[in-house]
């Protein structure tokens, strides 16, 4: 049996402790933001070594038992349905991130605007049943492990069921004929989805914080597991563009506050300053750190994970998210990414405002990682180093010629 990486398992339990203590007794928001942040950040980010092996079936490799056994016969005929069969695999572009920050000016002054002019109860409903629904796949991805880990051996049999529909849509259009259609799961997942339906059901009613939390929670753990930036150039722009962004939204108008404070859904963390309600209202007062501050540092952090494995030699096949090899880049980068955050809480205690956490996590990320690469004269591999298919390289080397 395989052993397991401590540093992973303490993260998921100190993920769930905290989410029990918070509700018990008072822990100082501060400590429990970093914490916890932390925490969600080092799971998440070795859970995304699986997309190594997503990368490696995308460019043709093969496990190296189904490499052995490979029929010399009948291999030049089944080259073609192997071509077929390989699973598509997308990493950002250069052009997607730069224009990310744009799109997401775009939509969070729609957002505002909608809170301006709409009743924003309306508005809310709206968003509330969207991440309800969304939060069903998210919830459903992140617990069926956790029942087939824990429970009995009769949750992991699992159902499959494949067809092929032909259309007569343009390819252009429909893509290409016929449709692959599958369904693949296990009883776990069915399990875990049937109890994610009951649990946004009641959040949709109640909207409790605690239940909030959870949805943010799976939200950063599932986009921080299967999303890949593709190079460090690109989650550098991706970066640097978004800097820009929180600095304008935050610093230049009202509106990403706004937002945040009427935005009734699971696109934050909250943190309960005191468990005792506050007598003129009744309610909680909170501290709140929004997921784009965690998310998007952790898809930089994760490739660096992955970059980490790559220089180690860390085999494709089988995915090991507890394997043992040395970490610098992640490690440096999670380190800056710590002093950042804190930095953030920092200044936006000293001055009693509002903080644009990516002003501070930016250079902190992109400053150590740097640093790390500079020290052990590894730049070159660095900047090098990507999980973007080979056709896609290929063509982009054709096009700089051109």
């Amino acid at each position: 049996m395989a052993s397991k990486n401590p540093l992973v398992l303490l993260s998921f339990a100190t993920i769930a402790a905290l989410w029990v203590g918070a509700q018990l007794v008072d822990i100082h928001y501060v400590a429990n933001l970093m914490v916890l942040v932390t925490a969600i950040l080092y799971a998440a980010c070795h859970l995304s070594l699986t997309l190594r092996e997503e990368q490696a079936l995308a460019r043709g490799e093969k496990p190296p038992t189904e490499s052995g056994d490979d029929n010399a016969d009948n291999k030049d005929g089944d080259d073609e349905e192997e071509e077929d069969e390989r699973p598509q695999y997308e990493t950002l572009k250069t052009q997607d991130a730069m224009q990310f920050p744009l799109i997401g000016s775009a939509s969070l002054f729609g957002l505002y605007c909608a809170f301006k002019f709409f009743d924003k109860d309306t508005v809310n409903l709206i968003i509330s049943v969207y991440f309800c629904l969304v939060g069903l796949a998210a919830l459903t991805a992140s617990f069926a492990p956790v029942l087939e880990t824990l429970g009995p051996k009769f949750l992991s049999v699992e159902y499959s069921k494949h067809v092929k529909v032909k259309h007569p849509l343009p390819e252009a259009i429909g893509g290409k004929s016929p449709w692959k259609i599958g369904l693949d799961c296990t009883i776990a997942d069915v399990l875990a989805f049937l109890g994610s339906v009951a649990f946004c059901g009641i959040y949709f009613q109640t909207k409790h914080w605690t239940m909030n939390n959870v949805m943010g929670i799976c939200f950063c753990l599932q986009g921080i597991e299967r999303f890949s930036l593709g190079t460090y150039k690109i989650g550098a722009i991706l970066l640097v563009g978004l800097f820009f962004y929180d600095i304008f939204w935050v610093f230049g108008t009202e509106v990403m506050v706004t937002v945040a404070k009427s935005l009734d859904g699971p696109i934050k963390i909250l943190f309960p300053r005191s468990l005792t309600p506050d007598a003129a209202t009744g309610k909680l007062e909170m501290s709140l750190l929004g997921l784009g501050d965690i998310v998007i540092p952790g898809f930089f952090l994760a490739l660096l994970l992955r970059f980490d494995a790559h220089i180690a030699n860390v085999p494709y096949f089988p995915t090991n998210i507890h394997a043992s090899f040395p970490k610098p880049y992640f490690h440096s980068a999670l380190l800056g990414y710590v002093i950042g955050l804190a930095t953030t809480l920092y200044v936006m205690i000293v001055f009693e405002a509002a903080q644009p956490a990516l002003l501070y996590l930016v250079p902190a990320c992109l400053g150590s990682s740097l640093l790390c690469a500079t020290v052990r004269g590894e730049l070159k591999e660095l900047f090098d180093y990507s999980e973007e298919e080979e056709e896609e390289e290929e063509e982009e080397e054709e096009e700089e010629e051109e």
